[in-house]
């Protein structure tokens, strides 16, 4: 379901009480002195909203007058999307004011840091998360060349454990020595271990997760991009309705002051003329204007319920990664802990080493007689 609830939270200071719009979310669209309000957060399923004139004036598109512009614009148009005019509404509520949700805060444009383009705050979310995606896989890079590093320094452990060098120490120096050397071929074990489970438990992990982001960002950003799309030609359709409406008043406002002083033979039946055909084009923008609001509706909604969407994955993203980095650290306790296992025996037998006892068992192999010399007797 694309359905997408909010809950306000009581507690924030001047909240009120019923859900409004975020700041800076399309609200309504002004054309030549009408409005037309755009639908509530709490139905964005709304059907079609009815055009409303914004002084309050009785006069319909086809009557003579023009309709008279509000003394202060209601909303403004950025990129075809219409936002309220700050004036107006100065302190719109957040859809979740007690978070910085995305959901609030990425519906108007922003210049790129040249200052010549505009990037649309959707655009700015979807390079977050591409921004993201490659963070995490620069960091399976990171643990594959410290998997990398324990394998060569296992590798060069058991090499040295087997060099023969001071392999004639004897007694029980020897054979703590000895333990010592052979400590280095359990250490490489434990550090080989400790590589597979890296591969296994860390890096290969990182670089599975959401395999197919990528992909579904890019569905996400032409479904996004093909609404604003819409929405700018539904944009376009108002301002050509609204000129065409704008032409029709000032021809039947010609042609009416003219047989009024009697400056021309029009006919009574011409006026009517006029009058129809100004009728159709304040028909038919109000028509284009209820168009317009069903495509920027369609766009809010889809705009609220994709953004909250990148906001789970960043969140699950970065789950995931501090999960895996405590796996990490974990592995790394352990290898310590294995470590120090395999020179535990090496520390009892340096501590056995004794050499009165070293000095007697060497003399009794090597020895060639126990009769001291004499002196020489004349």
């Amino acid at each position: 379901s694309t359905e997408t609830t909010w809950e306000r939270p009581s507690s924030v200071p001047g909240t009120p009480k019923s859900p409004v719009k975020p700041a800076n979310t399309p609200s309504v669209l002004t054309v030549n002195g009408y409005y037309i309000s755009g639908s509530p957060v709490h139905q964005l399923d709304s059907g079609h909203t009815s055009l409303r004139k914004a002084s309050g004036d009785p006069q319909s598109p086809g009557s003579p007058a023009a309709p008279r512009r509000q003394s202060k614009e209601s909303s403004l148009t950025i990129n075809c999307v219409t936002f309220p005019h700050p004036d107006v509404m100065p302190e719109q509520q957040l859809l979740k004011p007690s978070e910085w949700s995305y959901c609030d805060y990425f519906w108007a444009d922003k210049k790129d840091s040249q200052g010549n383009n505009t990037v649309s705050g959707f655009e700015i979310l979807l390079q977050k998360q591409l921004k993201g995606k490659q963070m995490q896989k620069e960091m399976a890079e990171f643990v594959r060349e410290r998997i990398k590093i324990e394998e060569e320094y296992a590798k060069n452990l058991s090499k040295l454990s087997q060099n023969s060098l001071a392999a004639q120490e004897e007694g029980t120096l020897g054979e703590a020595w000895a333990q010592l050397k052979k400590s280095l071929a359990d250490e490489a074990e434990v550090h080989l271990k400790f590589s597979s489970k890296l591969q296994s438990e860390v890096e290969k992990p990182l670089l599975n997760f959401r395999e197919n982001f990528k992909k579904d960002m890019k569905k996400c950003d032409h479904h996004i991009a093909d609404l604003r799309k819409h929405l700018a030609s539904r944009y376009t359709a108002v301002e050509k309705a609204r000129k065409a409406l704008t032409e029709r008043q000032k021809d039947l406002e010609m042609k009416t002051q003219q047989l009024e002083v009697k400056l021309s033979n029009k006919t009574e039946e011409e006026i009517k003329k006029a009058r129809r055909k100004s009728t159709q084009a304040g028909d038919d923008l109000m028509r284009c204007v209820d168009l317009y609001n069903q495509a920027q509706s369609k766009w809010f909604e889809e705009m609220v319920t994709t953004t909250l969407e990148l906001e789970r994955l960043e969140v699950e993203r970065v789950e995931m990664i501090r999960q895996h980095l405590c796996q990490y650290t974990q592995l790394r306790h352990e290898t310590d802990m294995f470590n120090q296992s395999t020179v535990e025996l090496v520390d009892q037998l340096l501590r056995k080493v004794d050499p009165a006892k070293d000095r007697e068992l060497w003399v009794k192999e090597h020895k060639t007689g126990d009769i001291r010399p004499v002196d020489m007797e004349i």
